[in-house]
C-alpha cells in the first residue's frame, strides 16, 4: 500500500510539469523582426559649373573664349555653309558667346511663328571655336571679322523658297529681310550691315550698307561682360 501510495504521489508532481513543458513546446513564439539596416544616402555629386563664353579683344583682332556652338538646326533656321553651298554649315564654323548663339536662336524662332510656312532661315558663319583669324585661308574670301564670337552671317530669305543663299539681289525677299534686320536691332544689335542694292532701313549707324553683302546680312552683337 505504501508503495502505491509513494508511485501515485510522484505521477501526481511529474505529469503536469510534462504537460506545460509540452504546451510550451507546441506554442511557437514569433521570431523578433530583425529592423533593416540604415541606408546613409550617398552625397550628390555638385554640377561643375559652365564658365561663361567671352569675347576677347576686337570682331577683327581677338579671339574667342569658352565659346558655345550653335546647333546645326532650330527652329526656324538651318545652318548654311557657304565655302561648299550646302547645308548644314560645318561645325567649327559655328562659335560665339552665348549671348550670340541665344540671340540667333531666339530671333529666328520667333520669325517661324510668325510665318510657320516659311522655309528655315539659313545661318552662315559665326566664328571659329577658339576666335581669331577667319581668313580666306579657311575657304571663300574669308572674313575681315568674325574673330570673337560677336558676329553671324544670316542669309536673306528668298522670294523662290530654296535653301540656298540668293546669288543676286531680285531672288531677296526683300520684305522678310527687312522684318530680319528690324528683329536683330530689337534684340540689341550693334551694327547689321545689308547690301547695298537692297534699300534696307534701320537706324542710322546700326544698320549700315556694305558691298559683298547682297545675299546676308551681318550682324554684331555688343561686347558685354560675360
Amino acid at each position: 500500500m505504501r508503495l502505491a501510495a509513494l508511485l501515485l504521489l510522484i505521477l501526481a508532481v511529474a505529469v503536469p510539469g510534462v504537460l506545460l513543458a509540452a504546451s510550451r513546446d507546441d506554442d511557437p513564439v514569433a521570431p523578433r523582426a530583425t529592423p533593416a539596416p540604415t541606408r546613409t544616402a550617398e552625397p550628390t555629386p555638385s554640377a561643375t559649373p559652365v564658365p561663361p563664353a567671352r569675347a576677347a579683344g576686337m570682331p577683327w583682332n581677338g579671339r574667342l573664349i569658352n565659346g558655345r556652338m550653335l546647333p546645326e538646326s532650330g527652329p526656324g533656321y538651318i545652318t548654311w555653309d557657304p565655302v561648299l553651298k550646302r547645308v548644314p554649315n560645318r561645325s567649327w564654323r559655328r562659335w560665339g558667346t552665348g549671348k550670340l548663339v541665344r540671340t540667333v536662336e531666339r530671333v529666328l524662332a520667333a520669325y517661324a511663328r510668325r510665318h510657320p510656312h516659311a522655309p528655315p532661315v539659313l545661318v552662315a558663319d559665326l566664328s571659329r571655336p577658339g576666335g581669331g583669324d577667319f581668313g580666306a585661308r579657311f575657304g571663300g574670301i574669308g572674313h575681315a571679322s568674325h574673330q570673337n564670337g560677336l558676329d553671324v552671317d544670316v542669309c536673306y530669305p528668298r522670294v523662290d523658297g530654296l535653301l540656298r543663299a540668293p546669288a543676286r539681289p531680285a531672288l531677296v525677299d526683300r520684305a522678310a529681310a527687312q522684318e530680319l534686320v528690324d528683329a536683330f536691332v530689337r534684340e540689341g544689335a550693334e551694327l547689321v550691315f545689308v547690301g547695298p542694292s537692297l534699300d534696307l532701313r534701320g537706324p542710322p549707324g546700326v544698320v549700315q550698307a556694305l558691298v559683298k553683302h547682297d545675299n546676308h546680312l551681318h550682324v554684331r552683337l555688343p561686347k558685354t561682360p560675360p
